[in-house]
């Protein structure tokens, strides 16, 4: 049976920078992203397939980082003057594409789902390695040239976001998906939510793809729309290209479900005695996506985070939270509209 896959390795009009979709969630990202010194890529923010052959294009997206700040008084007197005390930003350019995922991505991808369940123990590297055998659906974005090496135990340096979509009844047995699971009918405290959730968990598990995307917070946003693009495409190519009736039939979802980061504002009734550097929004999407699944969403629910993860200084009035989110297939043609008209207007 012919892969209708594309390579996809065609170039885009390069973008303008990215803006932000929202004032606070734009200078949050810059920050996060300027101010990284022990690693390449930030650590990811929200609870942030074995084949090489490349994926989706190469994109060309500029990234700002902050200017360095002046070592000497005379030269903090010189910089303050030229560029208002080294807040003056310079554009880097960086190259990324779209790859499937393989066995050499396995440090990057976990690490990236690092704390996807919070600080609960569990079989993270087995729910990687489910995520790396799907080669036909699921994508990893790396700067470009980062792919071309030979040794799979060489790659994950460079890697920056994952996607994928896995079916809960065609896994169903695998050690990871029962913790995860249980982790999520723990979580949730609502009787009435819990029922519907559980009924989709298990006897409506084959008809329920676990959507898991995940990157880095420097990771350019012109990326995303096409990011989603490219997993929505592979599903719906899956349920015709895969070589039996019974894969087919696992990537005909009905629902997504969708486990997430948000933080919430815990001084919601004393925004008043908060300072202009404060964030007064009662929610924060790391993911601007985010907003948009749970807009679209069939029901959802937060649980509180307990993990090690440092939340940033603008984030310090805010809880950690979990979000778990349903959302129907029949609305991704809506999401994906509303993804990109989302990020280009704002």
């Amino acid at each position: 049976m012919t892969d209708r896959r594309p390579s996809k390795r065609r170039r885009p009009s390069r973008p303008q920078p990215f803006l932000g979709f929202s004032p606070f969630a734009r200078s949050l990202s810059l920050s996060l992203t300027s101010s990284s010194k022990r690693h390449p890529r930030d650590p990811p923010l929200s609870q942030l397939p074995s084949e090489s052959n490349p994926k989706p294009s190469v994109h060309k997206h500029p990234l700002p980082t902050k200017r360095p700040s002046s070592v000497s008084d005379d030269e903090e007197d010189e910089e303050e003057e030229e560029d208002e005390e080294g807040q003056e930003m310079e554009i880097i350019q960086a190259d990324f594409g779209f790859f499937d995922p393989k066995p050499g991505d396995f440090s990057g991808v976990k690490l990236l789902l690092q704390n996807y369940l919070g600080n609960k123990p569990w079989d993270l590297s087995g729910f990687v390695d489910l995520i790396l055998e799907q080669t036909t659906v699921g994508t990893v974005v790396k700067s470009d040239g980062d792919d071309e090496q030979e040794d799979d135990d060489v790659d994950e340096d460079g890697l920056y976001a994952v996607i994928s979509a896995l079916n809960l009844g065609r896994y169903a047995g695998h050690e990871c998906m029962v913790e995860l699971k249980k982790f999520l009918l723990e979580a949730c405290g609502d009787e009435n939510v819990k029922k519907k959730l559980k009924t989709l968990l298990e006897e409506q598990a084959n008809e329920v793809g676990l959507l898991v995307s995940q990157r880095f917070v420097n990771c350019p946003h012109q990326l995303v729309p096409p990011l989603y693009d490219a997993l929505f495409d592979e599903v719906s190519w899956a349920t015709e290209d895969e070589p039996t009736q019974e894969l087919q039939d696992s990537f005909r979802f009905k629902y997504y479900l969708l486990l997430t980061r948000i933080y919430m504002n815990k001084k919601v009734d004393q925004r008043k005695t908060m300072t202009s550097h404060d964030c007064n929004e009662p929610v924060v999407y790391i993911k601007a996506e985010d907003e948009i699944f749970q807009e679209l969403s069939s029901f959802s629910f937060t649980f509180r985070l307990h993990d090690e993860q440092l939340a940033p200084y603008e984030l310090r009035n805010y809880n950690a939270m979990g979000l778990v989110m349903v959302v129907n297939a029949e609305t991704v043609p809506k999401f994906r509209e509303r993804l990109k008209s989302f990020l280009a207007g704002t």
